[in-house]
């Protein structure tokens, strides 16, 4: 095998096609996921594809800050060669969680965050790591207090932007403090999955006369892939090449205060395997 990969949301459309191909390379994927039953079957359709494919399910809620200390303490202690965070949501209400976290900011930053901490002792020095953002980081801004909105703060597409931004800006403060691991970013643009619907009125219309542009799952992972095999570090990968992180979201002082109060908002949870 070539190496130990971890794919959240490998369930979903863009996760699954990714464990086809990564196992297809000769990688052993763990694919991380909520629904195990949907994991098996995804997992039994590969394996007729790909006979000898390694690949291990495990439970893992980035909603639920437990489940993520949870899931790296079943790892084992294998080490790990890359982390490719695929999982996200777009939450349609505000909603609060467990850890009293909004919900969409949970999975797509917090529970990636702690989840990449927790999992640098087990990772090899030179491993990657790959983080899915979207395009809509562009049209918004981030600080500290957006990491905790309030019911007036929340929009359905804004607050998903700013998780995914935040989790942009995390990755560029991990690759200062972590040198020897490379870190990128992927963008798939807009795919055809269960993440562009919105859970409103208009997506029976919308489905019908947006949804045949998109690009399929297996496009759309592509920039992700294309990351998980480059020997480059900070660079965002769209389409079928990368380019520098844009200037828009070059502020290194902003980065560093959302790692600090990220850090605090997750003290009780990182000093479990961290320290």
């Amino acid at each position: 095998m070539r190496g130990r990969i971890i794919i959240t949301g490998a369930t979903g459309s863009m996760g699954a096609a990714a464990t086809l191909a990564l196992a297809g390379q000769g990688h052993s994927i763990v694919m991380a996921c909520r629904n195990i039953v949907k994991a098996g079957t995804i997992r039994d359709s590969i394996l007729v594809r790909v006979p000898d494919a390694e690949i291990d399910i495990k439970l893992l809620d980035l909603s639920s800050m437990d489940s993520v200390c949870e899931f790296v303490n079943d790892l084992g202690t294998e080490p790990i060669d890359a982390l490719f965070n695929n999982a996200g949501t777009i939450s349609r209400s505000y909603s609060i969680t467990s850890d009293g976290l909004e919900n969409t900011f949970a999975v797509n930053y917090f529970g990636p965050y702690l989840l990449t901490r927790l999992l640098v002792p087990r990772m090899r020095e030179d491993a990657r790591i790959v983080n899915m953002v979207s395009l809509t980081c562009r049209f918004v801004t981030v600080d500290e207090n957006s990491l905790r909105p309030e019911p007036k703060d929340f929009s359905q597409l804004g607050t998903y932007a700013r998780s995914k931004q935040a989790l942009l800006r995390f990755s560029m403060e991990f690759s200062r403090r972590y040198p020897g691991i490379c870190v990128n970013l992927a963008d798939p643009g807009i795919v055809n999955s269960n993440m562009i619907s919105m859970g409103r009125w208009f997506d029976p219309l919308a489905d019908r006369l947006f949804r045949p542009f998109c690009k399929s799952p297996d496009k759309g992972v592509k920039p992700a892939l294309n990351a998980l095999s480059s020997s480059a570090k900070d660079r965002y990968f769209v389409g079928s090449h990368s380019k520098s992180i844009p200037a828009r979201f070059l502020d290194p002082e902003m980065d560093l205060i959302l790692w600090q109060e990220t850090e605090s908002i997750l003290s009780s949870f990182i000093p479990r395997i961290c320290n």
